[in-house]
Parts: structure tokens; C-alpha cells; sequence
């Protein structure tokens, strides 16, 4: 594998435009080339597989996509609170529709995933190493709920992502206000 962490970054970032714009069937080793400007086969040179290049973009999405430390502290000194949890959703719909490119990427290597064992299980890995620090950060947080809560939080979350940033069902509803009321049904859910 070639070593330059810096070219290995730009050519995952042209990759991740090209699946934002093309799709999983439009992302060759060529159209990441070209995309990144660099000389046909460079792609290949660092990522041998389609497999390889797969999961190097849904790791480089993780990468992007990581929360800043110091919002995470921010949040993390707050008392648990509804308050503090509807905070914290809001940081993750922020985080993840400034650069809806990314999601939509995410989202692609989600459905390509499930036709390929390979990029299931490099994927898989990257995901559920998200979950655990999503978890993590709940309990340290002395939000109520624990792993359950957090993963119904994330299929909820994907749900609304998928409509804001895909074709939606156009229901009408402000984006905050479902992440208000995601908070408060997950937290008065627990409380019970």
C-alpha cells in the first residue's frame, strides 16, 4: 500500500464526491483519478481492490464526520438534561447536512454494503465503532437510557437524514422540531 496519508486523503475525497455524484456503479479506480486530477492509476496504487476503495471511503467518511472534541467536552460538562440530549442531536444533524455530499456517500456505501461481504464487513467494523463511542459518550454524559436508546436515536436519525437529503416524503415538519421530539420521546421513553 503507498504510504502518502495525504494523497491517500485527497484520493478518498475525490471518491467520495464521485459516489455522492454517481453512485456506487459510477466509482471506478479511473473516475476517482480523474475526479482527484492525478494520473490514471494512482487510485489503484492505493487502493488495489474495489473492495479496498470502498472501505477506505467509508473510513475516510468517519474521519470527516468526527465530532470536535471540544463541542463533545462542551456537552459532555452539561448536567443530563433533556436539554443536554436534544443539544447533542442537533451537533449530529448539524455535523452531518453541512456536507451532505458525505451522507449521501455514507448512505450509498450503506446499500452497497448489503451486495458485498467484503465491504459489509470493513463498513460494518467502521459503523459500529461509531455506535460504541455514540454509547460511550451517553453514558459519560449520565443520560438516561443506555445502548438500546442510542441505537433506536440512530435509526431514527437515519430516517431523517435519508429524507432531508434524499427524496423526501415532504411531510412538512421542521427539522428541529423532530429532533426535539426524538429527544424528548427517547429520554420520557426511558424515564418511565
Amino acid at each position: 500500500m503507498a504510504k502518502n496519508v495525504e494523497r491517500r486523503a485527497a484520493l478518498a475525497d475525490a471518491g467520495l464526491r464521485v459516489l455522492a455524484a454517481t453512485g456506487a456503479r459510477g466509482l471506478t479506480h479511473r473516475a476517482v483519478d480523474a475526479e482527484a486530477g492525478v494520473p490514471t492509476g494512482t487510485a489503484s496504487n492505493y487502493f488495489r481492490s474495489r473492495d479496498a476503495l470502498l472501505g477506505a471511503l467509508g473510513e475516510r467518511i468517519m474521519e470527516r464526520f468526527a465530532p470536535d472534541e471540544r463541542v463533545l467536552a462542551e456537552l459532555g460538562a452539561r448536567e443530563p438534561s433533556l436539554e443536554l440530549f436534544t443539544d447533542y442531536l442537533r451537533y449530529i444533524v448539524e455535523r452531518t447536512t453541512r456536507q451532505p455530499d458525505l451522507t449521501r456517500a455514507l448512505i450509498e456505501l450503506r446499500l452497497e454494503a448489503a451486495r458485498r461481504p467484503d465491504l459489509a464487513r470493513i463498513l460494518g467494523d467502521t459503523l459500529r465503532r461509531g455506535y460504541r463511542d455514540d454509547v460511550a459518550f451517553h453514558l459519560a454524559s449520565g443520560l438516561p437510557g443506555g445502548a438500546f436508546e442510542v441505537a433506536l436515536l440512530h435509526y431514527a436519525m437515519d430516517g431523517l437524514l435519508l429524507d432531508l437529503l434524499g427524496t423526501s416524503i415532504e411531510a412538512g415538519f421542521d427539522p428541529d422540531d423532530v429532533v426535539v421530539a426524538f429527544a424528548s420521546r427517547l429520554v420520557g421513553a426511558v424515564d418511565r
